[in-house]
Order: C-alpha cells, then sequence, then structure tokens
C-alpha cells in the first residue's frame, strides 16, 4: 500500500486536516493508501518510507520523492488538480 505523509510546522492541526481531506478524497476514489500527519522535522527521518509527500510549509527543504502542494487542500484553490497529480503518483 502507498504511504503518503503530510508534513506542517507543528504536525497537530493543519496537517491533520489535510490529511483527512485527501484520506477522505482517495476513499472516494476507490484508491487504498496510507495518510498520516507529522511535523516538518519529522520528514526528514521518514522520507525513506514514502511515496508521496504532501507539505504545507512554503519553501520547506525538498526531498526526491514526489510532493504535492498542501496549502490547495486547505484553500480548495487548485485542489482538483493537485488531487489529479497525487492520483497519477499513486499509480
Amino acid at each position: 500500500m502507498k504511504r503518503i505523509v503530510v508534513a506542517c510546522g507543528s504536525g497537530v492541526a493543519t496537517s491533520q486536516t489535510v490529511a483527512s481531506k485527501i484520506n477522505s478524497m482517495l476513499e472516494d476514489e476507490g484508491i487504498r493508501a496510507t495518510v498520516e500527519a507529522v511535523d516538518i522535522k519529522s520528514l526528514e527521518s521518514i522520507i525513506d518510507q514514502v511515496d508521496v509527500y504532501v507539505t504545507i510549509v512554503p519553501g520547506s527543504q525538498t526531498y526526491d520523492k514526489p510532493m504535492i502542494n498542501g496549502i490547495k487542500f486547505l484553500t480548495g484553490m487548485g485542489m482538483a488538480e493537485e488531487f489529479e497529480k497525487l492520483k497519477e503518483l499513486l499509480k
């Protein structure tokens, strides 16, 4: 099963909200994946174990893994396009 990590500054409210939204959207599409929220500092230690990461922190460090813009899931602006990218990455 694919693993998605949503990272924000503290790993609490914002990343949990986005992780829940993504998980719900994936379920609606019948796509199975593990979606979890972490703080941005923890991301480096687990990045090798994830398939895609979603970041909410602008200008955060980039990794050699596909990245999705989590802000779009908060605002709704551009969310459909970003979700399509995520679905492609999970194939």
